[in-house]
């Protein structure tokens, strides 16, 4: 007879390997079903007019994400610094990582740049977080940032 794990049991031992294995970091990055970060949109574009969709034509892995971009000369320079382009708090929306720690789905519509940094927001009809971060930055900004290593060592 043979030596079958059940369900469970495997499900258990896998969660306990990827919690234990920080350089598996796919759950702590808000990415779609196909692994693709910010909802598909070119993250270089944040910072040079407004936000575009990116292509699968020019697609980047980084830390187990899909970064699309709009050309090749966004995704190389994405390649040649990916961390001074990739948002904040692992493009979760930052009034939520503030508030209360939470991974909150985005808008990629609603953001802001501060000192290069790429800050990503929740927006829906009733509720623009991103105004609610303007008013308060610099504390949200602050639990967010703690909030943020406390989900990473989790």
């Amino acid at each position: 007879m043979k030596n079958i794990v059940p369900y469970p049991l495997a499900s258990v031992i896998l969660l306990t390997f990827l919690a234990g294995n920080p350089s598996i970091t796919f759950a702590q990055i808000n990415l779609n079903q196909h692994k693709v970060a910010v909802s598909g949109y070119d993250i270089i574009s944040y910072h040079q007019s407004k936000p575009m969709l990116g292509s699968e034509d020019y697609k980047v892995t980084y830390q187990d994400a899909i970064y699309l971009f709009k050309n090749e000369t966004h995704k190389n320079k994405f390649k040649s610094n990916p961390e001074k382009y990739i948002p904040q708090y692992g493009g979760w929306c930052a009034y939520a990582m503030g508030k209360n720690g939470e991974k909150v789905k985005i808008d990629p519509q609603s953001y802001t740049l501060e000192q290069g940094k790429l800050y990503l927001f929740y927006k829906s009809a009733f509720n623009d977080t991103r105004k609610k971060w303007i008013n308060n930055t610099e504390s949200l900004k602050s639990k967010a940032n703690e909030n943020c290593k406390n989900l990473i060592k989790n």
